[in-house]
């Protein structure tokens, strides 16, 4: 198990992730916003339908297409292009500046402190009848499960096979999945937390939740 107090120091010094806006294909670009400093915010909405702030807008044959900003943060910086360039696909424009929200920043704690049980293959996963009915009657941090149980069912291409869990003995702390989408090969599905090691990851969690400032 990693130092978890250390880890959630070292986020400290940098709360925050920069994020490189790129042509999504090729064009002649137009920017909308041309200042450092400028704030933006990311998708909105209950159902995500609610852009974020225009950046640019690409036109390739007379079709205008416009860039948002994937995520609230800041614009740090532009690269070398003008107005009306004709960029190629990929080509870098803008680095975002995005700080981490409590959400996030318990997230990367998570998947650095558990043991992640990953996907073994592309498919759609839920899990067996017997752990489906212990997590509900239960709930998350609360069900135990050992290396060689039976958790999940996969399914791909009209076939659904059983898979055992690899890894230490603990208890579901978290899940990464939804039933109803498909899972990319080596995506995490669980995490599972050692049972001496819970009340030390909620400790962090908590202090998390009371001290974290969001910007």
């Amino acid at each position: 198990m990693i130092d978890i107090i250390s880890l959630l120091e070292e986020i400290k010094k940098a709360p925050y992730k920069e994020i490189e806006i790129v042509t999504p294909h090729s064009g002649k670009i137009e920017f909308v916003i041309q200042e450092t400093g400028t704030k933006v915010t990311g998708v909105s909405g209950k159902w995500k339908e609610k852009p974020g702030t225009l950046l640019a807008y690409l036109t390739r044959e007379g079709n205008k297409k416009p860039v948002y900003a994937p995520e609230k943060g800041e614009i740090v910086m532009f690269h070398d292009i003008k107005d009306h360039q004709f960029v190629q696909a990929g080509t870098p424009l803008l680095k975002i500046r995005h700080f981490l929200t409590k959400q996030e920043v318990i997230d990367i704690i998570l998947k650095k402190a558990l043991h992640l049980f990953t996907a073994p293959e592309k498919g759609k996963y839920y899990f067996v009848s017997a752990i489906d009915l212990k997590l509900k009657a239960k709930g998350l941090g609360q069900v135990n499960i050992k290396e060689g149980d039976e958790v999940l069912i996969i399914s791909r291409m009209k076939r659904e096979t059983v898979l055992a869990y690899e890894g230490p003995s603990g208890i579901i702390y978290t899940t990464y999945f939804d039933s109803s989408k498909s899972v990319e090969a080596g995506s995490p599905l669980l995490g599972i937390c050692p049972k001496d090691q819970v009340e030390n990851i909620k400790e962090v969690i908590a202090r998390i939740q009371s001290s974290w400032e969001e910007m």
